[in-house]
């Protein structure tokens, strides 16, 4: 009698059902490996960029603030080095100006109510001659103001020494009360925006340059402002140059590296900040990046 013959079973073996599911779970984890991969090398990069802005923002306050707000001469000149409590003025006996004249304006600072005392008086620290109000006496220039009264209305000292002539130059009428003025103005706005600000300000002066005046006060031949702001994020640094002439165009027009102001004086700003902050702030202005 024949045997009637089974029919095979397709059934798989357990191995055969083991090797499929890790072939397919190694094919889902592929991608998700690769995305945990390249968020693995990003993350580095993000956390040293955020590292990095981390030390240019507490560079300002790891520092000594007077060291900011003292430039380093790079060539000779005279100078008298003088602290008020308002500001700093490097003064020059020789030419009856200030060399430059730094101060931090803060925000609490430049909204004081002290009133302008309009009382322009010899600056009672100086060693050497120094102008009077009968230099300037049909001139034809004003007495310009480097660090502005209207920055120093937190204090009734510090309004007095504005009008030291320690911190006064010729300038040419429009200039003074226009492009120079305007720039005070939009600094003050800045030091609102952003908690504070370091501002160096001064005279560029020509060899042989002419005088006003029995004490005989130089006439700048230029004027520069440069600007810090050590806590905005990035930090941030402008430069300004205006001919001692009538200044009626828009600030924008003004703005120079700081770079390109050290070159013109012969001076080194902002030195005390690390030299990776100061050569990438220094080397770069765009007047559309500070507050409106």
């Amino acid at each position: 009698m024949k045997r009637s013959k089974k029919r095979k079973t397709s059934t798989k073996s357990p191995h055969s059902n083991y090797k499929l599911g890790c072939i397919l779970t190694i094919i889902v984890l592929i991608p998700v490996l690769y995305g945990i991969y390249l968020y693995c090398q990003q993350q580095p990069k993000v956390i040293q960029q955020e590292s990095k802005q981390q030390i240019i923002n507490n560079s300002y306050q790891d520092l000594d603030k007077e060291g900011l707000e003292l430039p380093i001469s790079l060539t000779p000149r005279q100078e008298q080095i003088i602290h008020h409590t308002g500001y700093t003025v490097s003064y020059n006996k020789d030419l009856r100006l200030p060399n430059w004249v730094s101060y931090e304006l803060t925000r609490k600072e430049s909204q004081g109510k002290e009133k302008r005392n309009d009382r322009f008086i010899v600056d009672p620290l100086v060693n050497g001659p120094i102008a009077t109000n009968a230099d300037y006496t049909r001139s034809g220039f004003d007495k310009g103001h480097m660090a502005p009264a209207a920055d120093m209305k937190w204090s009734p000292i510090v309004m007095k020494e504005s009008f030291y002539f320690s911190n006064v130059c010729p300038q040419h009428p429009q200039l003074n009360r226009r492009g120079w003025k305007n720039l005070e103005e939009k600094i003050r706005d800045w030091a609102i925006a952003d908690s504070a600000i370091i501002i160096i300000c001064g005279p560029i002066v020509e060899k042989n340059a002419k005088t006003i005046g029995k004490n005989k006060i130089a006439i700048p031949k230029q004027f520069f402002k440069v600007v810090l702001s050590p806590f905005a994020k990035p930090m941030r640094a402008i430069g300004f140059i205006f001919n001692n002439a009538q200044a009626l165009n828009p600030l924008s027009t003004y703005v120079v590296t700081v770079d390109s102001v050290e070159q013109l004086t012969g001076m080194d700003f902002f030195a005390p900040l690390p030299d990776e902050v100061e050569n990438k702030i220094e080397a770069y202005a765009n007047y559309r990046e500070w507050p409106e």
